[in-house]
């Protein structure tokens, strides 16, 4: 292992002890003293930010109500900031744990003299697997060769973080296609979720010939948020997820009047929101509803755009009031959004496509069991289960269709 790594690892492990020993100081100077705090002890705490009593203030009159709305924006942007240190905390947290088993390889190495093993993602691998097979139809070009003819810069070695797809064929022998048979293959491809990635690899095939094309950079940009839902390393995924949205950006601002291309942006950015802090995730969340409308404004009987639409309501009618809070004094507007209102969207998806989804269904229970009616919620149970699992998503369904079974059972 180079020295440099070994720098690396060992800046990891101060930087993730630094941080924990920060929080443990924070816990013993503040917490422990007082192992209680009730409400109006808490919010007396803004007395520290200005010298003057609550008794003086009163006595300004008017001026009370726009000291007291200036304690609140001063106690959220506090509670924003704790919020941040922790993220930032989390991942320290987890930068520290990806880094020991890579020390532990380390140490092995060194004291056994054995080859640092590093582990393949599934995508990975069966990149690797489909350029064995081109190298095999007869070129003789090494490894090294191939892994660069298949669009990947691996620097001669094999970890995940260095095995992102660029923009270049993935194929020696490319078939020459014209624009409406490229896009009906890669349609065609993606109905099955085993070809998604084959119908990525396509379009990456032809990119050079049909950037500049619409009907084919909002392909590309979906097929990167394919790709994302496909891959299991975090890494590879806000890779995927970024440079999809900077595809989806391109396409909505040379076709701002197709449906498509505001579509996929908004699933874009809800991706690469996963990997932001607070004030990024409600930024994104913001340009997320935004172009969804619009999509449905230009696509009005897609029925995934009120699947999504639906959700967006969903987990919005869930915040707690500081979450709604902070969104507000940080853009100036709080989201709102109701049960009853999602669940008008994921009716409307069943009624544009029956079946449409396990998890539209999923869905459609969770609203009914929020609203109280219980049978409605065991009706579209039974439904969920009924479909068959295709994807992850459906995977994913069919656990929550069982924990939701039970507990109506009960």
């Amino acid at each position: 292992m180079p020295h440099s790594i070994n720098k690396e690892l060992i800046l990891g492990i101060m930087v993730g002890t630094t941080g924990i020993s920060l929080l443990l100081l924070w816990y013993h100077k503040v917490r422990k003293p007082r192992t209680a705090m009730n409400l109006p002890k808490f919010l007396s705490l803004g007395n520290t930010f200005h010298s003057m009593t609550l008794q003086d203030e009163v006595r300004n009159g008017q001026g009370t109500a726009a000291i007291f709305q200036g304690r609140q924006i001063q106690i959220l942007e506090k509670l924003n900031e704790l919020l941040t240190n922790m993220e930032e905390l989390k991942e320290e947290i987890r930068v520290l744990k990806e880094a020991i088993p890579k020390l532990e390889e380390y140490i092995q190495g060194e004291l056994g003299g054995k080859i640092t093993v590093h582990k393949i993602s599934p995508q990975h691998r069966a990149r690797k697997k489909r350029l064995a097979t081109v190298q095999s139809s007869g070129t003789s070009n090494s490894s090294e060769e191939a892994e660069s003819e298949g669009g990947y810069i691996t620097a001669n070695t094999d970890t995940e973080e260095q095995s992102f797809p660029v923009p270049k064929a993935f194929n020696a022998h490319i078939e020459e296609l014209n624009l409406d048979v490229l896009l009906q293959k890669a349609d065609s491809l993606r109905m099955d979720e085993s070809s998604k990635m084959d119908s990525f690899e396509l379009l990456c095939d032809h990119k050079e010939k049909f950037r500049d094309e619409i009907e084919f950079i909002w392909r590309f940009a979906r097929a990167y948020g394919d790709m994302y839902e496909l891959s299991t390393n975090t890494q590879e995924k806000k890779h995927y997820a970024n440079i999809g949205k900077t595809l989806g950006e391109k396409a909505i601002t040379r076709a701002p009047m197709n449906g498509h291309c505001h579509l996929w942006y908004a699933v874009l950015c809800g991706y690469v929101s996963e990997f932001e802090g607070l004030q990024n995730k409600i930024n994104y969340g913001h340009r997320f509803k935004e172009h969804l409308d619009k999509a449905i404004q230009f696509l009005p009987e897609e029925p995934f755009l009120y699947y999504l639409k639906g959700r967006y309501c969903y987990t919005v009618s869930k915040l707690s009031w500081i979450e709604k809070k902070m969104a507000a004094t940080l853009f100036g507007k709080i989201p709102s959004s109701t049960v009853e209102e999602a669940l008008q969207n994921f009716l409307k998806v069943e009624e544009l496509h029956p079946g449409f989804s396990k998890s539209n269904y999923v869905f459609l229970a969770k609203c009914y069991i929020d609203l109280e009616q219980i049978d409605d919620a065991v009706k579209f149970c039974d439904l969920a289960v009924l479909l068959p699992c295709v994807t992850k998503e459906d995977r994913d369904a069919q656990k929550e269709v069982k924990k939701i079974s039970t507990s109506l059972k009960r």
